[in-house]
């Protein structure tokens, strides 16, 4: 099978399609920095950087399977307030349905955040799907049911050129702990309490210390009340991945990139950028291999 992936990011979709035995052709983003890290993971698949609005989609490679993870920043809850960038975001949607007027694809697995459904679009953006002669399954599913140790629930769309949409089953995995990923002797480790620390923060130390011993996962943001175990699935990784911190005792630090990147699902040896920032941002906008993995092997199975 062959396959082309559209907004790649740092290569998630690819990298598991990849494992599943698909040839991943094709592969672009408007960002360099993405394209440059997908290329160095990924050297056999012909780059595009550009803005794929923009983009010549009757050059592409000939291909049975588009991958297609179109912005969630204008739909995701954690958007914060409705900014004008949003519309432009939400927007990129309809790129998928210009690569597949033009190539035809028999199938595409389309990724969002399960608010994409509500966007004001969405019924036209499908109504311009089913012209083209595709019917859509929409999927739910959480990574961590896969055997991904982290919480993230996302939405896939199966895009078929059929009568009936594809319903796909995906076997699920047992479920991976968040100590499967932190190393407790890396890292650069702060005491606890300390001046200028929020007194939220310190609440919630004090609470998890209580509920799970010496080592537990804190949530630096948001309104919980207390830490979560560490024999959990991680929660939702974000492109900061600065929403949990990892506490030993009386000192805690952030996740570590290779703790993000194990959090996601990528191979160890996957090549990543040496700054924290820009890697752990990759990772939080990417799709978990494994989850990419076992719904291109269902592709091929039962399409």
């Amino acid at each position: 099978m062959r396959a082309v992936d559209l907004f790649a990011g740092a290569g998630g979709f690819t990298t598991g399609a990849k494992a599943a035995g698909a040839q991943v052709v094709w592969a672009a983003n408007h960002w360099p920095a993405a394209v440059a890290i997908h290329a160095a993971n990924h050297p056999t698949t012909v780059h595009a950087c550009q803005d794929l609005q923009q983009a010549d989609w009757y050059s592409v490679p000939r291909h049975d399977l588009v991958l297609a993870s179109p912005a969630c920043q204008g739909h995701a809850l954690a958007r914060g307030r409705e900014r004008p960038h949003h519309d432009a975001a939400r927007s990129t949607a309809w790129a998928v349905v210009s690569a597949l007027e033009a190539g035809r694809a028999p199938v595409a697995i389309v990724e969002n955040v399960p608010e994409f459904r509500r966007w004001t679009l969405y019924p036209a953006w499908l109504e311009a799907l089913r012209l083209l002669g595709y019917t859509a399954a929409e999927h739910i599913i959480d990574a961590a049911d896969l055997g991904v140790p982290q919480r993230r629930v996302r939405l896939f769309i199966v895009l078929t050129r059929s009568a009936h949409p594809l319903r796909l089953v995906v076997p699920s995995r047992p479920r991976g702990q968040a100590l499967d990923i932190i190393n407790f002797d890396a890292g650069r480790w702060d005491p606890v309490v300390r001046p200028g620390r929020a007194a939220a923060t310190l609440a919630r130390y004090e609470a998890g210390r209580r509920e799970h011993g010496r080592r537990f996962l804190l949530p630096y943001y948001g309104t919980a009340r207390g830490g979560r175990s560490l024999k959990e699935p991680i929660g939702t990784i974000t492109t900061s991945a600065n929403h949990h911190a990892v506490v030993d005792g009386d000192k805690m630090r952030m996740l570590l990139a290779s703790e993000v990147q194990a959090a996601m699902g990528f191979p160890e040896s996957y090549h990543l950028p040496e700054r924290r920032t820009l890697a752990v941002h990759l990772l939080g906008n990417a799709v978990c291999p494994p989850v990419a993995q076992a719904l291109v092997e269902a592709v091929e199975e039962q399409a």
